[in-house]
Parts: structure tokens; sequence; C-alpha cells
């Protein structure tokens, strides 16, 4: 089978196509085919400076993928040949708080990823797939939407007739969007661009703000939430935004870091000052992945796919990535 390999630290263009063995399961096992695998910034980054994450060569990247069970190892009885599953991005990591032992088991990180035609994975990591949805829709889920899901419902406590803010309209940003509409909560989005925007007001976004044509968007928030602030704030940008992320979120509310695309310092102080809850969070476990999948599919809610890319062609995904346009997700077909 084919896969694709970190080999040194040479970046996107150096990623090698190379041949490996089919991968075999053993005991609570699955062998997957796989058919698509979502890209994400982490994959990127990983890839640009395997070092800083201590990334052995070679490496398959990439976390998210999607596929159909070809073979199931002794003792498995979650899964049969045929069935159509998602990975998870942490293999061992079913229910309960995060742990260290979990993180060690990351895909596209300390363990290969799914950037191939065939991928191994714990049974008790992986899940099955929501039945309206595409290999392709299905493979955005693992990280960005479990991610959304987390910091929303799980950590933020989100519910109907509360107030979210997104930055940006990255994979998790529109994820996040959409599931606070699916549960009939109020969505604050901002971006650079007017054309994005819109897109997420076709999606259910009540107010939408230009931070480039409004630099203090945490004051347009305050205003929209009549000076109170939202309840549940998805921080993707990092100690850059920060600040103005406390700003908007209202006191005793929730901001949930997940990136840190921009650097900045940070001020303690107005986290006490406002009884914020500021919590990081790191993808989610199998038990919400499911839960997640259960309220998609009683929803019909369908994940936003900006592009697809073919296997043949994945470099041009990440240069995507870096590139920052995209809308949504992009998917890589295998």
């Amino acid at each position: 089978m084919r896969a694709y390999e970190i080999v040194s630290d040479g970046g996107v263009e150096a990623l090698a196509l190379n041949s490996r063995p089919t991968p075999q399961p053993g005991p609570g096992e699955i062998l997957v085919r796989m058919r698509a695998s979502a890209i994400n910034y982490r994959d990127l980054s990983t890839i640009l400076d395997p070092a800083a994450r201590g990334i052995p060569y070679p490496r398959i990247p990439n976390s998210d993928g999607a596929g159909e069970v070809v073979e199931v190892g002794a003792g498995v009885t979650r899964f049969a040949a045929g069935d159509r599953v998602a990975g998870c991005f942490f293999q061992n990591w079913s229910d309960g708080r995060i742990s260290t032992t979990a993180m060690a088991s990351a895909l596209g990180g300390p363990v290969d990823g799914v950037l191939a035609e065939e991928v191994v994975f714990s049974a008790q990591g992986a899940v099955h797939l929501p039945p309206q949805l595409s290999f392709e829709e299905g493979a955005t889920l693992p990280c960005a939407g479990l991610t959304a899901w987390n910091c929303l419902i799980e950590q933020g406590g989100l519910t109907a007739g509360k107030t979210a803010l997104f930055l940006g309209t990255g994979g998790v940003s529109i994820f996040g969007l959409q599931i606070a509409k699916m549960i009939g909560a109020r969505a604050i989005i901002t971006s650079s661009s007017d054309a994005k925007l819109a897109r997420a007001a076709s999606l259910g976004a009540d107010e939408m703000i230009n931070y480039r044509q409004t630099p203090d968007w945490q004051a347009r928030v305050l205003e929209l939430t009549a000076g109170v602030g939202v309840d549940v704030t998805i921080e993707t940008g990092g100690g850059g935004t920060l600040e103005k992320t406390i700003e908007a979120t209202r006191v005793g509310g929730t901001v949930s870091l997940i990136g840190v695309l921009t650097a900045g310092a940070i001020n303690p102080s107005n986290v006490m000052r406002k009884s914020i809850r500021l919590q990081g969070v790191y993808v989610g476990n199998r038990r919400m992945f499911e839960e997640m999948n259960a309220a998609l599919s009683l929803n019909q809610v369908t994940p936003v796919i900006d592009q697809l890319f073919a296997f043949d062609d994945a470099r041009s995904a990440y240069q995507v990535m870096r590139e920052a346009s995209h809308f949504g997700k992009l998917v890589v077909t295998i």
C-alpha cells in the first residue's frame, strides 16, 4: 500500500509518497481501507517542524480519516468487515479526562497517522460514521468537529438561547457555528473577508464582524450582547487575540483555547476579574465523538468542505492550508 511519509524537516514539498507493507490487525484492532483524510493546521505544523514535536522519521502525517473496515483482529466485536468508520484522534482515550497516556496515542504525531491507503486502528479508537455522511464528510469529524463539540457542549455548557463567539472561518469555527445553530444558540463570527462572512450567514450566523474593518471587534461583541458578553468563545488565535476574547466574554463565561496562531502577552488579572473559565481543549474522547455523531445524524448536519484533493496531489492541500484562504475543511480523497 502507499502512504505519505515525513522523512525530513524539508516541509511540504519533502513529503514522500512511498510503498509500505499492508499492515495487519492484531488482537483488538481493525484494518481500514482509507477513503478520505482531512487536513488540520496541526498536520501542517507537524510537517513544517517535525523536530519541535519530537517526530521520528519516517512518520505518516494526518490525524483525521475515514474508510471501510477490511478485516478485524481477534476479540473485536464493535466492528465487522464493510463497516464505515472514522478513526479517533486519540487511539487510547475512550472516556474521562485526558491523560498523558491518551496524548501519547495521537494519530499523525506520536504514532503514524492516516494519510495512507490502509491503516490499522484500535477497535476502541474508531467510531461508526453517521449514515448520511460521505467518507469525505466523515473524515472532517475526528479533530475539527470533535474539538468544536467539546468546546461548546462538554466544556462550555452551551444551550439554546445562549451566545457563542467564533474567531475566523476555519474548520473548528465553522463546525462550532453549525453545532451552535443545531442546538438553538446564538452565533457571532469574525473574519477579515466579507465573502466568508456572507457564507457564514448562509449557515445561520446571527452576527458577523469583519475584524479588519472593526479592529476593536470585542467592543462590537459587547454592543451586540447589550454589554454582557458571550457565554462561550472558541479561541483559535492565541495570545494575539486572547485579551480581546476575554473582554468579549461575559463574567463567569468560558473561553476554550484551542489555537496559538498569533503571539502576544496575556494578562491573567482579566481572567480573574471576570471569573472567566479559561480552558485548554485538545480534541476529545470517543464517548464525546459518538454523542456528537448521534446529534449530527438526528439533525442531518453536513460538514462544510471547501476543496477536495486527489491522493497524488495531497501536498497541494497543505499549501492551501498555509494560505488560510479556505472556508471550512480541506479533504484528500484516497
